[in-house]
């Protein structure tokens, strides 16, 4: 797109409108009622214009994914490694309790078999903020001490995926005293498999 195209006042609207459309049907029907007919039908907005905009439906609905999600969650500054896990963990559980749509754009990336420049650009979105709190949580000295030789993505697994699956099947629940008790699990964990990787 030129640079007269995005901030052309007349396309700016019908991309707004087609996504105002977009998220109104993904809130009341999920992900498949948003199809180019629905979205062009509740918009006002015509086929040719939507395809200006996204070159498919799944470009269209990564975009309205995208706008939807939360904010991203900064991991604390001060306290323990211990202490910062849980208030990152617990601040990530809210995010998930409050945000549904949050799980259907994690549903959706895992099972759409449409891995197009949108896709990918919104499962790495996704990915960064997921990861990007616990990176600098984990890139620290006390972390390295704590935890000895690690892989982030292994951490945040094992950390966020309770979290996820809890949210999905609706067992369990994702308080802070439930993050707090994932958190010394992990630890333990890893305190064990440090004493035994020195033997």
């Amino acid at each position: 797109m030129t640079d007269t195209a995005e901030t052309d006042p007349r396309r700016l609207r019908s991309r707004a409108r087609l996504l105002d459309a977009a998220t109104a049907l993904l809130r009341s029907g999920g992900l498949d009622a948003v199809t180019v007919d629905a979205v062009t039908k509740v918009s006002k907005v015509a086929r040719t214009t939507l395809y200006r905009h996204f070159s498919s439906a799944a470009q269209l609905r990564a975009a309205t994914l995208e706008r939807l999600l939360p904010p991203p969650v900064h991991a604390p500054a001060d306290g323990t490694l211990r202490d910062r896990l849980v208030e990152l963990l617990t601040r990530q559980a809210t995010v998930i309790e409050e945000a549904p749509l949050h799980l259907a754009t994690v549903a959706w990336l895992a099972t759409d078999p449409g891995d197009g420049p949108a896709t990918s650009a919104l499962r790495a979105r996704l990915i960064e903020q997921y990861r990007v709190p616990f990176d600098e949580l984990l890139d620290g000295p006390e972390a390295r001490a704590v935890l000895g030789e690690h892989d982030r993505v292994q951490v945040l697994i094992q950390l966020v995926g309770p979290l996820v699956f809890t949210r999905l099947v609706g067992l369990g629940d994702a308080s802070p005293a439930a993050c707090a008790r994932l958190v010394d699990d992990f630890l333990a964990a890893r305190a064990a498999l440090n004493r035994t990787r020195a033997k």
